[in-house]
């Protein structure tokens, strides 16, 4: 099977343009919209003001038939005068969830500031309250603030805090896969069949979808990062013991079949059968991506800095779709858990790390790209402008892995491009 034409630039060189200055983007409180679905009895209590509250209730939208897993304890003027006792009153509003809310297993304690801010050390009272509820409820604690995290950064503290409490795999245990990263229940289901297929296993997933069933973690577990916005998961899981498989990650055709053959090659699986066995979905997947091709092909993107995905989403975009990259933005750039990626990259690639978003935004109405990926507060000046924008939060929100959703994933870069055509007509 032809995995793509092998790129000519190494990972180092291509040169970064590394910007601090104002950002647009998202706090790291955003994660827990799709992290509260995926844990089923994991509820997230965030510890913050009423505009975090707001902000939550406005990016998860109103849960009419169902009552969400997450709320906000509201810190209001009393708490940060030091008029009442904040730990009393954390103490009493959890108490409350518990008892009205026995389905619940796992609480998370996320801070929408820093303690020193919030005046409330958040690490301390999930220690105090998980030695009061357990073993019944676990209790963790991990920062969703905007001041310390970007958008997708919540996912990664969230299953950073996991870790510890994860199960000791024994030393004599069978070498173990576990896939990192929240995905969407059908595609961990589908990648859950390839590697059974495959021979490649157990295989467990991280965040689980149930808090007892929680992944044993030791020196025989290998681990595949399914978002590329996990550094501080991957640095936990390795102090476990863990060893990270190193792959471009599962976007696309290419992406995800060099992905899955990462874990086929560490655990000894021959070509002749990695290729029977992923043969069928990889042309799916290839035929999917080809509807749109010649809609996207020559298309220049410009990518500003949000999700932590704009690299891997670049190097699907230019190798399979033939679009042209003006400018990769990420917030962070993590070279060894990229390097594969920035290999697959076109030579030319500009890519910036970090944002000073009036030099971007400059930037980006000098190139006059065709289509702008970026976060929702500058997706509707830059559509008055007469850009044609893609929300790079609909990247997180919507299935995009795997063979079976290429093109799902295209196809959200069709769209606004059409969109765009059908209104100058």
């Amino acid at each position: 099977m032809n995995a793509g034409a092998t790129s000519t630039a190494k990972p180092l060189d291509l040169p970064v343009l590394r910007e601090r200055g104002q950002r647009e983007v998202f706090c790291g409180l955003t994660g827990i919209v799709w992290l509260h679905r995926k844990i089923q009895d994991a509820f997230f209590l965030v510890v913050g003001s009423r505009t975090c509250a707001h902000l939550l209730q406005s990016a998860a939208g109103v849960m009419i038939f169902a009552e969400p897993r997450f709320a906000t304890a509201i810190i209001d003027e009393r708490d940060l005068a030091g008029l009442a006792d904040a730990n009393d009153e954390l103490d009493r509003v959890v108490a409350e969830l518990l008892a009205r809310r026995p389905d619940i297993r796992l609480l998370f304690l996320v801070g929408s500031c820093p303690s020193e801010v919030i005046k409330l050390d958040l690490s301390r009272a999930a220690a105090r309250l998980n030695e009061t509820f357990r073993p019944r409820v676990r209790v963790l604690n991990y920062s969703g603030s905007g001041i310390e995290t970007t958008f997708t950064q919540g996912e990664d503290a969230c299953l950073a805090s996991l870790v510890p409490s994860l199960p000791e795999a024994p030393a004599n245990a069978a070498p173990g896969l576990l896939v990192v990263g929240a995905l969407a229940d059908i595609v961990e289901e589908q990648l859950a069949r390839q590697f059974a297929a495959l021979g490649v296993g157990p295989v467990r997933f991280l965040p689980p979808r149930r808090a007892s069933d929680l992944p044993a973690v030791g020196r025989n577990t290998r681990y595949l990062l399914a978002q590329p916005f996990l550094a501080d998961t991957a640095r936990a899981l390795e102090a476990r013991g863990a060893t990270r498989l190193s792959a471009p990650f599962p976007l696309g055709a290419e992406g995800t079949m060099r992905w899955l053959k990462a874990a086929a090659t560490a655990w000894h699986i021959n070509d002749a059968v990695f290729d029977r066995v992923t043969a069928p979905a990889y042309a799916r997947a290839r035929i999917a991506v080809a509807r749109h091709r010649d809609e996207l092909a020559g298309k220049r993107i410009f990518l500003f800095p949000d999700s932590q995905l704009e690299i891997p989403i670049a190097r699907f975009l230019s190798r399979e779709l033939g679009m042209q990259p003006v400018e990769i933005g990420t917030p962070y750039l993590h070279r060894a858990h990229l390097a594969e990626e920035l290999a697959l990259l076109p030579a030319e690639a500009v890519l910036s790390e970090g944002q000073d978003v009036d030099r971007q935004l400059d930037r980006c109405r000098a190139a006059r790209p065709d289509l702008v990926v970026c976060g929702l507060g500058l997706a509707n000046p830059l559509e008055a402008e007469g850009f044609a924008t893609k929300w790079s939060i609909e990247l997180v929100f919507t299935p995009i892995q795997g063979f079976e959703q290429a093109g799902d994933l295209t196809a959200l870069f069709a769209r606004p491009l059409a969109r765009r055509t059908r209104l100058a007509a």
